[in-house]
């Protein structure tokens, strides 16, 4: 059966990721951490496209045939790193975004704890269908987004692998997809920036191969807040 593998990447940091600030579909760019994490990111694939990669696993960076970015900025400038050092186009796809959180936009969660415990508490239950304001998707709408744009482009790639830089909403999707985990259940994977997961993708299933590759980022902290 072809199988399409996938390198599903994690923006790099942003200003409002060491804040705890809610990003959802507000257009934050990476801050100086952020750019150096996705310089990192590309030069592991330069040096996979070199031949001068360390693993086994890390050679297969190389064999990448296109990449699909979420358009925000955070996402679309690491992407674009992997995209120079392999001269190749990016595909940007605004299903790629990260989950929108409405009214919670823009605010910390000692913001939300504070002054809407009600609502915090909804929110940390996981309920799937509950929406955090007006426009705000629930995590069965996440889920829904989520799993369509990657059958739609996975489904053009069979044979081949592919690379999606997007969101830790999204990654988080894709782990719970690839494991059989549903959404109420409480995360115990990590989401870091500008980390390698794979995945292996059939019209059947969705299959984890490797979670949580940072061993491009040497000694750089990660912050895992999924905003």
């Amino acid at each position: 059966m072809e199988s399409t593998r996938i390198l599903a990447i994690r923006h790099g940091e942003t200003l409002w990721n060491t804040q705890n600030r809610i990003q959802g579909h507000i257009d934050i760019d990476l801050n100086a951490k952020g750019q150096l994490q996705a310089s990192l990111v590309g030069r592991a694939f330069k040096a996979s496209s070199a031949g001068h990669a360390g693993e086994d696993t890390q050679h297969q960076l190389s064999q990448s045939a296109a990449i699909y970015s979420s358009d925000l900025a955070r996402a679309f400038n690491t992407a674009a790193q992997i995209g120079a050092a392999l001269a190749l186009p990016i595909t940007q796809d605004r299903r790629l975004r990260e989950r929108h959180f409405g009214d919670f936009e823009g605010k910390t969660w000692a913001d939300i704890d504070q002054h809407s415990p009600e609502v915090s508490r909804k929110w940390r239950e996981r309920d799937p269908q509950w929406r955090p304001g007006e426009g705000a998707e629930s995590l069965l709408d996440l889920q829904a987004r989520v799993m369509g744009v990657i059958n739609d482009i996975a489904s053009k790639h069979l044979g081949e692998q592919i690379v999606i830089v997007s969101h830790g909403g999204v990654m988080d999707i894709l782990h719970r997809w690839a494991t059989g985990q549903g959404l109420q259940i409480q995360r115990t994977w990590s989401l870091e920036n500008a980390v390698i997961n794979r995945l292996l993708w059939t019209p059947e299933q969705l299959s984890l191969l490797n979670w949580g590759d940072n061993s491009h980022l040497g000694d750089i902290t990660q912050d895992d807040s999924a905003a």
